[in-house]
């Protein structure tokens, strides 16, 4: 009996999280692991105790923002970063799964907090019908090592 790798589960956790998601327009599940360890969770939405967005906006989503992306949401990256740093955990040497890579501004944040290893499923540009991949080629630039994840 072949046992999965922790690339495949963690991976796959990634994608059960986003099933969590209230975004009527995308579903994003995020996992940040140290050494084999889970360290944080995450997916997309908006923030806890505001509005969840397939209740309040069930056909159309939230309200968009002057570039045309969801005014309420935050990203699955962002959700388990931000759940790490409230709780003091060092994200240093980090790996992150995810389902979907992230755009420039979440690259910038996982470099800033240090995270090494970024393994995505599902292209950012290819959703937002983008010409390049920003996120992943700034983190590329700058040292973090990234996997276009493909089981």
């Amino acid at each position: 009996m072949s046992k999965p790798s922790f690339d495949d589960i963690y991976m796959e956790l990634a994608g059960t999280l986003a099933k969590r998601s209230h975004c009527v327009k995308a579903q994003v599940g995020a996992v940040l692991t140290k050494d084999t360890r889970i360290v944080s969770l995450g997916y997309n939405g908006p923030p806890s105790g505001t509005h969840n967005c397939d209740i309040e906006w069930p056909e159309e989503g939230c309200p968009r923002d002057s570039k045309g992306s969801c005014s309420l949401a935050l990203h699955a990256e962002q959700n388990a970063i931000l759940y790490a740093a409230k709780n003091n955990i060092s994200l240093s040497g980090c790996t992150l799964y995810i389902t979907l890579s992230p755009c420039i501004a979440c690259a910038r944040v996982i470099y800033t907090v240090g995270i090494k290893k970024v393994y995505y499923q599902h292209s950012y540009a290819s959703f937002k019908a983008i010409k390049a991949e920003e996120g992943v080629d700034f983190l590329k630039r700058f040292g973090v090592e990234v996997v276009h994840y493909q089981k």
